[in-house]
């Protein structure tokens, strides 16, 4: 399933045509978080709307240092590179991509650049996906980049979006976009692919000096290449897109086993949880609030199938009710609920692909 590339085309195509921009869909300025000595989170700011930019991790050991993701683009990376060596004059040994999407991995140039001694980890299948897909994703680049910036300025000059007043934080957030999109088609002009150079298939242990790091493969969800990493010591778990908060995105991979994964990402004894996008958590109360949810799609879907083998796609979409897991993960948050809708029904349109293939 998520050997299609449309992701991120089904990301800026909902970011675009939301009136508003929930939390996860739209972060709007670069936040950092220390986690533990010499552990950071960095949150992204997302430079126009339909772009979103992975998290960050950081991990300084007394000999190396280990990276999480690389973000959307160098521009992004060589930023974090600058905060990096503000904390430590460590080199950037690893760096991992979670995936293979572009907003975890268009980094890596600048990073090999900065630190030519690097190893780009990834799980092989990662490796597989970048290696055929980046060239197909940068070609559409440019002009998804202009309609985010007509989206932009349209609202500025009617001062609405879908109709609905813009808000005083849409328009900053809107004119601060436009101020950056030009660093954006640099970006895309002179983009250099630096594919993975370190691939493994089950896990990877990798010692920072007096810091483990453990890179896992616990099953496809997201990808079918989805790493984690783990710090036990510190009990910190960095999971890419197989868990976004607030809202989840579910705009490719594999829905049966995605839930399964997520078991046995929750299996572990971890403390921090550092998500591919949005609100670093304290608990796993939302990992399994995303299983229940995949859970119950899947369930409905093939009970649906089951009962009529050629309903069509719309009416299964139709049938399927999760309200109770929906306003759970919603939590009376309304200017979330439209992009959780446009993520749900992917999500069901993959579930009901999957079971047709069975």
């Amino acid at each position: 399933m998520s050997s299609m590339p449309h992701t991120l085309r089904f990301v800026i195509a909902a970011l675009i045509a939301l009136p508003l921009f929930a939390d996860t869909a739209y972060t709007v300025e670069r936040t950092v978080t220390k986690l533990a000595d010499g552990v950071y989170a960095i949150r992204h700011e997302d430079p126009l709307p339909g772009w979103a930019n992975g998290n960050t991790t950081v991990i300084i050991g007394s000999r190396d240092v280990f990276v999480v993701d690389s973000g959307q683009f160098p521009s992004v990376a060589r930023e974090d590179i600058a905060q990096i060596r503000q904390w430590t004059d460590k080199p950037v040994r690893y760096l991992l991509n979670t995936h293979w999407h572009l907003d975890h991995a268009g980094g890596n140039a600048a990073y090999m650049e900065a630190f030519p001694g690097l190893a780009v980890v990834a799980h092989a299948q990662t490796k597989e996906m970048l290696d055929n897909e980046v060239q197909f994703m940068l070609g559409g680049m440019p002009a998804t980049i202009h309609d985010s910036q007509q989206q932009a300025e349209k609202a500025l000059r009617s001062g609405k979006v879908d109709d609905r007043p813009l808000s005083d934080a849409g328009r900053k957030m809107r004119e601060r976009g436009l101020a950056r999109s030009a660093t954006l088609l640099d970006d895309v002009k002179n983009f250099v692919y630096q594919p993975p150079t370190l691939t493994f298939r089950d896990e990877l242990t990798i010692d920072l000096g007096g810091r483990e790091v453990q890179v896992k493969f616990l099953g496809r969800g997201n990808t079918g290449g989805d790493a984690v990493v783990y710090l036990p010591k510190e009990k910190i778990l960095a999971t890419g897109d197989l868990v976004v908060h607030p809202i989840p995105y579910m705009f490719d991979g594999y829905p049966v086993e995605w839930s399964s994964t997520l078991d046995r990402l929750a299996a572990l004894d971890t403390e921090t949880i550092v998500p591919g996008h949005g609100d670093v958590m304290h608990d796993k109360k939302y990992i399994f609030q995303l299983r229940d949810l995949m859970r119950s799609v899947v369930r409905q879907v093939e009970a649906q199938l089951r009962t009529n083998f050629e309903m069509p796609l719309d009416d299964v979409k139709k049938a399927i009710d999760v309200k109770q897991q929906r306003d759970e993960i919603l939590a009376g948050d309304t200017a979330e609920a439209g992009f959780f809708d446009y993520s749900l029904s992917e999500f069901i349109g993959y579930a009901y692909h999957e079971a047709k293939q069975r």
